[in-house]
């Protein structure tokens, strides 16, 4: 009959992480900035849509209350936060065709970091063309 003997086993280490002092919690790089970016802007733009559906319907309901509503949009602040719409429309289409180049092209995944700064650069031109125009319609520079 054999004798169960105990055997020794060493504790083995857990791999160490890699330290990158990026100051983030997920430390993560452009694929999670493009993955929080695009959800943000998907929400922002899901509410914009709830709120406009509503006040459009407002004029079926009572066309002065709608002209009112209408009126209080035309503010400074309000012609900030079209600009910031604007934004996350351009950034969210962009980066959508990013993610389907990234889901369907044989080489997204190795290029998706290229596609990311591409993405944010198309924003930036596109926002640069927008932006002076419609902030002088807000501030009265028309």
């Amino acid at each position: 009959m054999a004798t169960a003997q105990t055997e020794q086993r060493t504790p083995v280490a857990a791999p160490r992480r890699p330290s990158r002092g990026l100051g983030t919690l997920y430390r993560g790089q452009e694929g999670m900035w493009s993955w929080v970016a695009h959800r943000v802007t998907g929400v922002s733009i899901f509410f914009f849509l709830l709120v406009h559906v509503l006040d459009t319907a407002l004029v079926r309901v009572s066309p002065e209350a709608y002209n009112d509503v209408i009126g209080a949009y035309k503010n400074p602040v309000m012609g900030l936060a079209e600009a910031g719409l604007v934004g996350a429309i351009v950034f969210h289409a962009f980066n959508g065709v990013r993610i389907m180049l990234v889901d369907f092209w044989w080489s997204g995944t190795r290029r998706h970091r290229l596609m990311f700064w591409v993405v944010v650069g198309l924003t930036v031109l596109v926002m640069a063309g927008f932006l002076p125009r419609h902030l002088m319609a807000v501030f009265g520079g028309e």
